[in-house]
């Protein structure tokens, strides 16, 4: 049997506020009394378990789900999911969602005027493999407005979510763009205060992964815990 250890806290600074004020929407969302920790049943840290067989051929390349190709810059996302000793997670269903190249989610609730692709649909899934690694084809978000405050634009962004064994283990995360000028304004990324920990959510273009005449890469890594963790949403 497995000796079942509680979650490590993260260390101050390092993990966004869950109420961070020029955030406007955390005002209605942070909680306002302190967090009630639920201990975790057996059911709970065991299953339900996500595996390979929920995948289809290409979850992992946002490119080729339609009939024809987006619209946008090609660009290849990989990384490792790796604990806070660099030790490699596998069998991680990593799954991501993103706008489109002009900025647009397909998603009903998304009245950004900017225009749709019929071959994009803006998610993907993979698993990671027993070196933690994962790899997604895609398109380049572009900016977006969100009214958060006057003349909000958010930076080009992916969303990360990770599932462990269960559903007690599901992580989310954003990940950014190198030289972004839209980064400093951006109250989401700016509301973890630690700038290392906040940098661990800057991707890292990549010379190895780039497909030379096709698309650039760039690399991710997410780390689950510990003092190098990445920032997750609150």
């Amino acid at each position: 049997m497995h000796a079942v250890r509680p979650y490590r806290r993260p260390m101050a600074g390092t993990q966004p506020d869950h109420a961070f004020a020029p955030y406007a929407s955390t005002a209605k969302r942070a909680p306002t009394q302190p967090l009630v920790l639920l201990p975790h049943t057996l059911s709970e840290i065991t299953g339900p378990v996500f595996g390979a067989d929920i995948l289809g051929p290409d979850d992992h390349d946002l490119t080729h789900q339609h009939a024809g190709a987006p619209i946008g810059e090609r660009i290849i996302v990989s990384g490792r999911v790796i604990d806070e000793n660099g030790r490699p997670v596998p069998s991680t269903l990593v799954e991501v969602w993103q706008a489109n190249a002009a900025g647009r989610y397909r998603h009903q609730n998304d009245r950004h005027d900017a225009p749709l692709d019929p071959n994009f649909s803006g998610c993907g899934r993979v698993i990671t493999d027993a070196d933690g690694r994962y790899r997604f084809v895609t398109i380049r978000p572009g900016a977006y407005p969100w009214r958060n405050h006057h003349n909000a634009w958010r930076p080009a962004h992916i969303h990360f979510s990770l599932f462990g064994r269960a559903f007690a283990t599901r992580l989310v995360t954003q990940m950014y763009f190198p030289g972004d000028p839209l980064l400093p304004l951006d109250p989401i990324f700016n509301s973890t205060a630690d700038e290392t920990s906040r940098d661990r959510l800057v991707s890292a273009f990549d010379l190895d992964t780039t497909v030379p005449e096709h698309a650039l890469g760039f690399r991710f890594d997410i780390v689950l815990r510990g003092r190098d963790a990445t920032p997750l949403d609150p």
